[in-house]
């Protein structure tokens, strides 16, 4: 079984803290990283998730929600660079569960921070899957 990379952060995660941080940096991280989030998180609440996998979510969203990771989120672009390639490792890890209702739920929620957005730059996320 794959070692979790992101297991200091797992104590970190709390779901009042990924919605607050989302909703505090949904314009400067992109819709493409809170989607990314999303179907983390999404992933995570299918009953059928298997143990390993949400202990990557939790990880992965947890090294998202802090604000002490290897590059500040401070730094303007630069700062969300980590927690993007640190996002997409755990999504495509546990890709097999992020199905369409999960997409659909992601989706759904995007609209809350992002009235319109673009289905394609979702698409690209999502056939990476």
């Amino acid at each position: 079984m794959m070692e979790n990379p992101n297991k200091k952060y797992m104590k970190g995660f709390s779901e009042k803290g990924m919605w607050t941080k989302i909703k505090r940096y949904a314009g400067k991280t992109g819709q493409r990283t809170v989607y990314t989030v999303l179907l983390l998180y999404y992933a995570y609440k299918r009953k059928d998730t298997p143990l390993w996998a949400k202990n990557i979510i939790i990880g992965t969203i947890g090294y998202f929600i802090s604000p002490i990771d290897a590059l500040p989120d401070l730094t303007p672009i630069l700062g969300y660079t980590d927690d993007i390639g640190v996002l997409s490792f755990g999504l495509v890890t546990i890709a097999c569960y992020v199905n369409e209702e999960v997409r659909t739920q992601a989706k759904n929620k995007l609209g809350t921070w992002f009235k319109e957005f673009n289905e394609e730059d979702l698409k690209a996320i999502d056939q990476k899957l």
